[in-house]
């Protein structure tokens, strides 16, 4: 995959960033910054007053806003992060690129590929960054397994396994979230449920671990309790040697370990040398190292357990945060760009449209976007 983004240009020695919406995962894509050395947190928006002041006051801004035109016309905001629901990803993006400011926006980046298109187009006309904040392509033992696939640690990949699992948790940030920060994701604001919502990040991480397209795809998709989607996706990679499979688990029953959801993702990497699995990502599910790694030749056989890195899930949102502050600072490209953005949205919406069709379909045929079937029918 060739990222095609702009790079705006950033010539201050610190970086005073804007948070556009105070919901529920505010707070942990935040804490990155406010850990920066060279970034502060100036301002608050909003349409929640009070919601916007008290994130504010924790946060240590000045400026607390509801008007999202207000904040951006302060000249003392460089960068925005946007943290409000999908559906309004479009008209939030597009008026901070017009008023100057470098964008990190949350995932998805948009409903449609188009849309994410005309949204990277127009940073790129404008001369400032977009990106998308990806938590998983920032998770130490994520890293690492990249790393060593590419150095060659398990030989030629031939197989990726990306299983994730939902069910139940009573960590309290899960009962601390707000209700009415879900209501637009079970209707027809958002264009399907779970697949859409969370599983962005494992679509992302399908094409970022191997930096290869995903060609053609196959699935069954199913529903459950309104949101989830229950599903088994086989994904056909550049390189014909190369094949991965999605798994998505729904258990309501189940309870595991988790400081956060009440859900879970284990990958496995199989190349022809050896395999390398992560553990967790979201949960705390297995007492196993965070990584592993298999390793066999005629001489020797070897499983070495990586237990000596930092597997908090919230680490890949710090250091997610913190790249794009390093990014503007060193006028280097951040990741996600919008390219990479949009061909995350077309392989999740390739799931959807092979789970209703049966056949195979071509992410990269996708420019709008795909609904499963019976999605906000009620």
């Amino acid at each position: 995959m060739t990222p095609v983004s702009a790079k705006g240009s950033f010539t201050a020695d610190r970086v005073r960033l804007g948070v556009i919406g105070a919901g529920n995962i505010a707070d942990m894509n935040v804490a990155g910054y406010l850990e920066h050395d060279r970034c502060d947190v100036v301002a608050v928006c909003d349409t929640d007053k009070d919601l916007a002041a008290a994130a504010a006051a924790r946060w240590g801004a000045s400026g607390v806003f509801t008007n999202l035109d207000d904040l951006l016309a302060e000249p003392d905001v460089d960068a925005v992060e946007i943290l409000t629901p999908t559906h309004l990803h479009y008209d939030h993006v597009l008026a901070a690129v017009a008023a100057g400011k470098h964008v990190s926006c949350q995932k998805p980046l948009a409903n449609t590929v188009a849309e994410a298109r005309e949204m990277g187009a127009a940073a790129q006309a404008a001369g400032v960054t977009l990106r998308v904040s990806e938590c998983f392509w920032h998770y130490p033992p994520l890293e690492r397994a990249k790393k060593l696939i590419a150095d060659g640690a398990i030989g030629q990949p031939t197989n990726v396994r990306i299983r994730t699992i939902v069910g139940q948790t009573d960590a309290p940030f899960q009962a601390g979230l707000r209700a009415d920060g879900y209501v637009w994701r079970l209707n027809n604001l958002s264009p399907g449920g779970h697949l859409f919502d969370d599983m962005v990040h494992k679509y992302a991480l399908a094409l970022w671990l191997f930096d290869q397209d995903i060609v053609s795809v196959q699935a069954v998709v199913r529903r459950r309790d309104l949101f989830f989607e229950p599903c088994q996706a086989i994904f056909e990679y550049e390189d014909p040697g190369l094949l991965g499979s999605m798994e998505v688990s729904y258990a309501p029953k189940m309870w595991m370990r988790s400081s956060y959801y009440g859900a879970d993702e284990f990958v496995e990497v199989q190349g022809d040398e050896g395999f390398l699995w992560v553990t967790r990502c979201t949960g705390e599910m297995l007492d196993l190292p965070a990584m592993m790694l298999y390793r066999g030749d005629e001489k020797e056989l070897a499983m070495t357990g990586y237990s000596d890195m930092d597997s908090d899930w919230a680490t890949g949102f710090k250091r997610s945060s913190a790249h794009f502050v390093d990014s503007l600072l060193a006028g280097t490209l951040p990741d996600m760009t919008a390219e990479e953005a949009a061909k995350v949205l077309q392989l999740c919406f390739a799931v959807y449209q092979a789970g209703n069709s049966k056949l195979p379909v071509d992410p990269r045929s996708i420019e709008g976007s795909v609904t499963p079937t019976g999605w906000a029918d009620w």
